[in-house]
């Protein structure tokens, strides 16, 4: 009889949903590899006399059934798959054995030697599921499946789609700027891009890391014709998703926060285009974080209030109820304000905003030129003039502007 190596072990995937699982024990092994399990829709019976507070809202919920005591004999009859995770080593060892004489495949936590069966690292990425098997090297299973997994998310390792891509587009929130701050699943639609058309305060620098092929358009530089600058873009977005091509519409921040995303969305609907939102990181938020700002903060605001200065406070354009800012007591985020700063600061202080508020000026938030630049709402405009602040850059006033200056 031919040799045979008792470390090797044989790749599978189980198909567990509707077949009975057994767990023995309730503490932090079971409380990572349940939740797997349950998604696999295993039905899951775990058995164990107490459970982490994790473990037990989930047979609170309905997700498993829980018979609170220790092992013992019979508790793996029609059982396809065990756990054993017990912390009474007389326990798993009889769990094994019944394990083995019912022929139940079973992961020991004590006793991987022992066991008839090993939990690999696994990681799930867009319906792709990684599993890394070391033999007795578990920390090195995990990093070979963070790398993998990582590289998927990010796009640095691709495969190609063997299957048709259908036409469609995806609008995707790039982060307030630093290209680490792009979400992964942002990231590997970029590299999985025909065409990338990009905002100006898009991530900039991920535009670099596309293949040759990839086509980059500058929404900035789109001939607009008879067209108004949006319009255009909406054209493009539709020519090339209807040439059958994978379009990544890039933009700064969030789409949906003050960045015409679903203008977009719709215009593409209209023509029956497919569109995927990637949501973004907003510059409201992680701007002021950047700086040293929460924009909330315990005993000092307990709310914070998004608006767009674009429009100046006396033009009749202006849909901001300035009055009703103005008696808000939380925090102000001004976007795109830059230019009508100081008419904002006196409707405020007309309204009744303290003169001497605090008042902190991000520009260029996240990125390596980022700079602060603080005033009061009397001294705004001037000190934006003063120092030559330019967009982009986000406007914090408030009491929370004092928590950041002193934790710098």
């Amino acid at each position: 009889m031919a040799e045979h190596n008792e470390s090797a072990a044989y790749p599978v995937g189980l198909r567990l949903a509707g077949r009975r699982v057994v767990v023995l024990g309730a503490g932090q092994v079971a409380q990572r590899r349940l939740p797997a399990l349950l998604a696999a829709g295993a039905d899951v019976l775990l058995i164990s006399p107490s459970a982490t507070p994790s473990v037990e809202a989930m047979a609170e919920a309905g997700e498993l059934r829980w018979e609170r005591r220790p092992y013992r004999d019979g508790d793996l009859t029609d059982a396809w798959y065990a756990l054993i995770s017990t912390d009474d080593p007389d326990a798993n060892r009889a769990a094994s054995a019944e394990a083995e004489a019912r022929r139940v495949w079973a992961v020991r936590s004590d006793d991987a030697a022992a066991a008839s069966a090993w939990t690999p690292a696994t990681g799930r990425v867009e319906g792709v599921t990684v599993a890394v098997l070391t033999g007795s090297d578990p920390r090195r299973s995990a990093a070979l499946r963070d790398a993998v997994v990582e590289g998927l998310r990010d796009g640095s390792l691709t495969a190609p789609h063997h299957r048709a891509r259908g036409k469609g587009v995806s609008l995707v929130g790039g982060g307030p700027g630093d290209p680490d701050l792009i979400t992964v699943r942002g990231r590997r639609l970029l590299a999985e891009a025909d065409v990338v058309i990009a905002d100006r305060l898009g991530p900039r620098d991920l535009l670099d890391e596309l293949p040759p092929h990839v086509e980059v358009i500058d929404a900035a530089k789109i001939p607009y014709g008879r067209y108004m600058a949006q319009e255009a873009i909406n054209e493009a977005l539709i020519e090339h998703a209807k040439a059958g091509k994978a379009v990544v519409r890039l933009k700064g921040g969030d789409p949906y926060v003050f960045g015409r995303g679903m203008e977009e969305v719709q215009a593409l609907a209209e023509h029956g285009i497919p569109c995927t939102v990637v949501p973004g990181i907003s510059s409201t938020i992680s701007v002021p974080g950047a700086a040293g700002i929460p924009v909330t903060h315990r005993g000092v605001s307990h709310e914070f209030t998004v608006v767009s200065g674009h429009v100046a406070p006396d033009d009749p354009r202006s849909l901001v109820d300035w009055e009703a800012v103005a008696r808000m007591r939380g925090t102000l985020v001004l976007l795109m304000s830059v230019e009508n700063s100081g008419a904002i600061a006196a409707e405020l202080v007309r309204h009744g905003r303290a003169a001497d508020t605090p008042v902190a000026v991000i520009q260029e938030g996240t990125t390596a030129a980022q700079r602060r630049v603080d005033a009061t709402l009397a001294t705004l405009g001037e000190r934006i003039a003063a120092e030559g602040i330019r967009p982009p850059a986000v406007i914090v006033v408030g009491d929370v502007v004092k928590v950041g200056t002193a934790g710098r």
